[in-house]
């Protein structure tokens, strides 16, 4: 049967522009990719410099506030429009493009830790500060400060290039990453909570964290669960004081602890379904008592909850509830448990981590491009990715050839940062950027 021909040519017409649209994306996404690459090596020593100014100069949590003016300089010299005080000290800056498109946000975390350096490095920190009341040391133990540079470099990039950006930037600088002090709020909860997300409303969040133990020029990913939760854990076990040399008059509350630690253990190991997913539970903390020959009255013990999984974690609250106060009631005691929700999962959408991949593997090479095993360390940037699809990637900062055994993991004096890798970072940042805008690698959502 003879059917009108004209109707088969608007299909393959519109794979003809389709493919036609593609070429010139590709070609557009692999000009930018050189000029990123050239921008990215005149711009490192700025960074650098940059880096090491904040690495001399770290500030607590919530207290960011030379930080917070040197990156809102920045961003205002570059035409940026800024926010500044979001959640205490956080900056945002907002690049709008000259062609209309998505929404993006890139985050740093600005915040450094208590701990005090011991890296023999010319702009190793001396700084001091007070946390929860005790003076103390502070560094930037976890490559925060590599992160701000980073992304400064990426502003100054996307900035230039600002009237063919298809979509507008959200540059986010975030204070507390690492917990607010004691009796405050702050980090990317209250970042959401201020509006962070919105006026223009997000429609991706992208993030990147340096690692002390992963090869400079490598990058490292994972769909779903990356991070994991991080909830805080309190016991209080309550006895009956009494005489140390007449245990049978009272009831011994470290006793009854001692159990319940042991008791929890088996949370993880005999009541998770370990081969879904990984789950910590640990006591860091007990105190009870003031002298050998008198058992206290009270004991109190203090922890972290990790987890991978949503479902996991909830089961993992109610079983250590569950055996805490079994456990102390067995013995004639009470136990009262506390459990204080923190960080969410930093979960990837596995739908855009896909889609995402191929520009990492266009930036760093494949062969660099690594999926990686989740961790249970926890992360902030949890909080947005509740409200809109995230990926947050891994860096190298370790120095090339040296042994991941021998390398000082995060949080610790003598933590160390190979400064090479930070260009990697901003042009992974400008790349996840132009790419989302392009609709390279997938539809725009």
């Amino acid at each position: 049967m003879n059917k009108p021909i004209l109707p088969l040519y608007k299909p393959l017409l519109a794979v003809g522009i389709v493919v036609l649209s593609c070429s010139v994306a590709a070609g557009q996404s692999s000009k930018w990719q050189a000029a990123i690459a050239k921008q990215a090596d005149k711009l490192e020593p700025k960074v650098i410099e940059w880096r090491r100014d904040f690495h001399e100069h770290p500030e607590l949590s919530n207290r960011e506030f030379k930080t917070a003016e040197k990156v809102a300089a920045h961003l205002k010299a570059l035409g940026i429009e800024v926010k500044t005080g979001i959640a205490h000290t956080g900056v945002v800056g907002i690049l709008k493009g000259g062609k209309p498109g998505p929404v993006i946000a890139l985050r740093a975390d600005m915040d450094g830790l208590p701990v005090t350096e011991r890296v023999n490095l010319p702009f190793a920190s001396k700084a001091k500060g007070e946390y929860n009341g005790q003076p103390v040391g502070v560094m930037h133990a976890c490559g925060h400060d590599t992160h701000v540079a980073m992304l400064m470099g990426a502003a100054e990039i996307l900035a230039g290039m600002r009237n063919e950006l298809k979509g507008t930037v959200k540059f986010i600088f975030q204070p507390a990453e690492e917990g607010a002090p004691s009796g405050e709020k702050g980090g990317a909860s209250l970042m959401v909570e201020e509006g962070v997300l919105e006026n223009p409303k997000v429609d991706v969040v992208f993030g990147l964290h340096i690692n002390s133990l992963t090869e400079v020029g490598k990058l490292k990913y994972r769909p779903e669960g990356t991070m994991a939760s991080s909830d805080g854990l309190r016991i209080k076990v309550k006895g009956k004081q009494v005489h140390g040399a007449y245990p049978w008059d009272g009831v011994d509350p470290i006793a009854v602890s001692a159990q319940i630690i042991n008791g929890l253990q088996t949370i993880v190991s005999r009541q998770t379904e370990l081969i879904q997913d990984a789950a910590v539970v640990t006591i860091g903390s007990i105190h009870g008592g003031v002298r050998g020959n008198i058992i206290p009255e009270e004991v109190e013990m203090v922890g972290t909850i990790r987890a991978l999984n949503v479902e996991m974690q909830k089961k993992i609250h109610e079983k250590i509830k569950l055996t805490a106060t079994k456990i102390a009631e067995s013995a004639g005691a009470t136990a009262e448990v506390d459990i204080t929700i923190g960080n969410p999962v930093t979960y990837n959408d596995p739908t855009l981590t896909s889609r995402m991949v191929p520009t990492l593997e266009a930036v760093a090479g494949k062969e660099n491009v690594i999926l990686t095993r989740a961790v249970t360390g926890a992360e902030d940037f949890a909080f947005y990715q509740q409200k809109v699809p995230g990926l947050f990637v891994f860096v190298g900062g370790m120095p090339k050839g040296k042994n991941p055994s021998e390398a000082a993991p995060h949080h610790t004096p003598d933590f160390f940062i190979d400064e090479s890798g930070m260009k990697l970072g901003v042009k992974t940042l400008c790349q996840l950027t132009l790419d989302y805008m392009e609709g390279k690698n997938g539809k725009v959502q």
